[in-house]
């Protein structure tokens, strides 16, 4: 197995912080379709990945690297319309935010990143499986959190 080159760790860098910028975005979006009891749980949500954004801004420009701006709108899985679709799209940004940070691990060996991406990864994937379970959806979470 060869070693991943840190134009790699970067572009999984972007991509995760790519995810990050849609995933505030989403939960932005949700908390409309929304009841008022959902709002702590979306704005610690939002914060998270608020918070988790900032940080990869500034590894990515540790990196040399020119942090991606955030896009004006995102794809959702599907059209926003209720409740049960607001749960869905909660459910998929933190999904891809998992996928993102799964393949920042697989391509650095720095310690300190990793360490980064792991608990990126599994702060979404228990954010994941609560949005899940607040919407009845069975299973609450997969087997391998990231797996493609």
């Amino acid at each position: 197995m060869t070693s991943p080159s840190p134009d790699q760790a970067t572009d999984s860098l972007q991509q995760a912080l790519a995810a990050e910028h849609a995933a505030i975005w989403a939960y932005g979006l949700a908390g409309a379709f929304l009841p008022p009891a959902s709002d702590p749980a979306l704005a610690k949500g939002a914060e998270a990945h608020t918070a988790r954004r900032d940080a990869t801004i500034t590894l990515v420009k540790k990196a040399g690297a020119t942090p991606k701006s955030a896009e004006p709108g995102y794809s959702t899985p599907q059209p926003l319309t209720n409740q049960a679709s607001a749960f869905v799209l909660l459910v998929s940004a933190e999904t891809d935010a998992v996928a993102a940070w799964r393949s920042v691990l697989e391509h650095t060996m720095d310690p300190a990143l990793r360490k980064t991406a792991l608990d990126a990864l599994t702060d979404a994937a228990v954010r994941a499986m609560t949005w899940r379970q607040t919407a009845g959806q069975t299973p609450s979470t997969p087997p391998l959190p990231g797996q493609p």
